[in-house]
Formats: structure tokens, C-alpha cells, sequence
């Protein structure tokens, strides 16, 4: 038997705007509460998060943040924060991203305008092909270096890193499940911690980092 994802309703979602609008008419649309993407000058509202997903991110940004504070690498966003998508003309929303120091520049007051140096997304049933294809493709035109794919129902963490001419090559953990990012120096994940319930105290991967 095929099992199909039947995406549910939600009473409270904001409805989008009808037709096609600019990139400035839509942030004006948007809030800091709303979460939609701008796609071929429309409006894609994106659905509510599972308590996993938003735990699993929470987890992330804790130990990215801490890590970058640390480092004095750059800033950490999450969702809702847009990144402007030069190279396809969107405006896309991922669940993390980090910029570098260098390229700072790029942040303006309501999303980044250019290419981060990592984007994350965890991955829900109704976003498999949008973050598997079109953001994959998307990430990998704007030179978005490192892209995490994160999938906690099938428990599935997929690393890609830009090659010498610009193309996704996957890059898979050590024979101990360790990932090791190429663009946060130092921060590597077990990934058994994603899967963990709950999931491990910042102060318990810190003291890991500390003793590798």
C-alpha cells in the first residue's frame, strides 16, 4: 500500500496574498511570526512545525551559537529570517544558516541579502522535495558552501560541501558516525546526538568538543 502525505489544515495560517508580488512587496507582507518563502514572485506559506523539528532545531542553534560566540566566526540565524536568493531570484527561509564574519555585509534588518556559508534544514513530509530538489539546487547556485539535510523521522543526516567547480559532493561521517563542518572549524556532530531523546545538554557536547 502507497502511503501518502496529506498535508492538514491549520484554521490560524495566514492566507497568502493573491498574484504575483516583488521581493519588497513581500517582506512588507510578511511578519516575524510568519513563515513563507517568495517563489516565482508568489507567496508559499510554509506549515506549522512538529515539537521534534523545532526541538531538534533548538538543539542545533544552542551548539552552533555557542560554537560561533566562541570562535568570533560570525553571527547564527534561524527561522523566521529570509535569505535572498540572488542567482534564482527567491527568497527562501531556512530552518538555520551561519555567516561568516567577513560577509556580514550581506545582513540587512530583515533577511540576508546573498549567499550564507551554511544553510540547515530539517527535514518534515511535506518539505522531502523542496529541500531534497529545488533548495538543493537553489544553495548550490548561489554558492551556499556547506548545506545540511536533516531528517529525523527516517533518522537520515546528509552533508554536502562545494567542490572546486561549485557542485555538491556529499561529504559522510567518520567510521565513528562523527560529521566534521567544513566551514565552522572545530564543530563536528556525533550523529547519534540528533536521534537521542531527548537530546544531549549543550553542556554535555561542549565537554565532548573539549575532550576530543
Amino acid at each position: 500500500m502507497e502511503l501518502v502525505y496529506v498535508e492538514p489544515t491549520y484554521p490560524d495560517r495566514r492566507e497568502a496574498p493573491p498574484g504575483k508580488l516583488s521581493y519588497e512587496e513581500f517582506l512588507a507582507w510578511a511578519d516575524d511570526k510568519t513563515f513563507a518563502e517568495w517563489v516565482d514572485g508568489e507567496v508559499q506559506v510554509m506549515s506549522p512545525v512538529a515539537d521534534e523539528h523545532q526541538d531538534l532545531s533548538t538543539f542545533l542553534l544552542a551548539i552552533m551559537r555557542w560554537h560561533v560566540e566562541e570562535k568570533n566566526s560570525g553571527r547564527v540565524f534561524a527561522a523566521p529570517f529570509q535569505i535572498r536568493l540572488r542567482m534564482t531570484e527567491r527568497g527562501r527561509e531556512p530552518d538555520l544558516m551561519f555567516v561568516r564574519s567577513e560577509n556580514l555585509g550581506r545582513v540587512t534588518r530583515t533577511f540576508l541579502d546573498g549567499p550564507a556559508d551554511l544553510a540547515v534544514e530539517i527535514v518534515s513530509p511535506e518539505s522531502i522535495m523542496r529541500d531534497r530538489g529545488e533548495k538543493y539546487a537553489e544553495y548550490e547556485a548561489e554558492g551556499i558552501h556547506e548545506y545540511w539535510l536533516i531528517d529525523p523521522a527516517t533518522e537520515r543526516a546528509d552533508f554536502f560541501v562545494l567542490s572546486d567547480d561549485q557542485r555538491y559532493e556529499r561529504v559522510r561521517p567518520d567510521a565513528l558516525g562523527i560529521y566534521s563542518s567544513t566551514v565552522l572549524d572545530g564543530l563536528w556532530l556525533d550523529i547519534n546526538w540528533l536521534w537521542s531523546r531527548p537530546l544531549p545538554k549543550l553542556r554535555d557536547v561542549i565537554k565532548a568538543w573539549e575532550l576530543r
